[in-house]
């Protein structure tokens, strides 16, 4: 597959600033649609809002080749994907899979992506990975392994366990992203514990570096074992100031790499297209369909006076 996956044109901010922001997702933000909008369409309304959006169906089950090429045939050639890696293929299934499984998976998932491989559209595929997947030797190889599986497509890797940028391993994490390919998934998170991670703000790939927005919820963020925890862990909204702070560390970012793909994840009460907007707005950005992204209210009616 080479290179072919490699976008030809990127979309561009303010100073020339490539930095393209999107949402994880796209049914769950309702603000973006007109009522009655049917779930079919939502993808293609979705695309005239943001340049990129994160594919979260993929993580609970592996789509048919079909479903994604709809989804490419359906939308603008500007809307770029991030695919988020089943979760049976990273270990959130606990008891894990032997190697042969593992590589029937990753068979399957391929076949799913060629339709946004041939048509240039693949991002990359972020592989997740859980709290309890530790920084250690025996998780060292399997990702060595998962890359191999996966040659030839891009691949983003996001930890949620400490112990990988604690003291001294997180030079040797970075170092061991860069010698393997492994597209740097930088997070913005609670800092809860040793189930998440610290913003580590360093490119480990020339093409593009992942960051994902997940919210500052840190009394949620390990609730896992809470009935509405789906609800509370992604609650939270970005103020101004964290947005411009974030801007920043975008442009550094950029610097180092060519390109940056934001995903807010931060879905739980609605937030995250918004704050997606604002920090478009910040970079000086349209909308792809040439519109900024924070639409102003359309001035009231006037009623014009009959003077005859």
């Amino acid at each position: 597959m080479g290179q072919k996956w490699c976008r030809q044109e990127r979309v561009k901010g303010g100073a020339d600033v490539t930095i393209e922001i999107g949402l994880a997702g796209w049914g769950d933000h309702d603000d973006l649609y007109e009522a009655g909008t049917k779930p079919g369409d939502k993808l293609k309304v979705y695309g005239e809002h943001f340049p990129v959006v994160e594919v979260d169906s993929t993580f609970y089950a592996i789509q048919s080749r079909d479903r994604f090429a709809k989804w490419v045939q359906d939308t603008r050639d500007s809307l770029q994907f991030v695919v988020k890696a089943y979760g049976g293929m990273t270990g959130h299934q606990r008891g894990g899979s032997g190697k042969g499984e593992q590589g029937d998976m990753a068979e399957a998932f391929k076949r799913m992506l060629e339709p946004a491989i041939e048509s240039g559209r693949l991002t990359a595929v972020l592989f997740q990975y859980p709290p309890w997947f530790d920084c250690n030797s025996h998780h060292v190889k399997l990702l060595k392994y998962t890359k191999q599986r996966m040659e030839g497509i891009p691949c983003a890797l996001e930890f949620r366990h400490a112990s990988w940028f604690e003291g001294e391993m997180r030079e040797r994490t970075l170092a061991f992203m860069e010698e393997e390919g492994w597209i740097h998934g930088v997070c913005d998170e609670p800092q809860a514990g040793m189930g998440s991670i610290p913003t580590v703000l360093k490119a480990t790939t020339r093409d593009v570096t992942i960051v994902r927005m997940h919210g500052r919820n840190v009394a949620g963020w390990n609730a896992a074992s809470a009935p509405n925890w789906r609800e509370v862990r992604y609650l939270y909204r970005y103020s101004e100031a964290e947005l411009t702070e974030w801007r920043d560390k975008l442009i550094e970012l950029e610097r180092q790499c060519g390109r940056v793909c934001v995903i807010f994840n931060n879905n739980s009460g609605g937030d995250a297209a918004d704050n997606a907007k604002e920090l478009m707005e910040m970079l000086g950005q349209k909308r792809p369909d040439g519109s900024d992204p924070i639409a102003q209210p359309s001035p009231p009616d006037v009623e014009q006076l009959e003077l005859f």
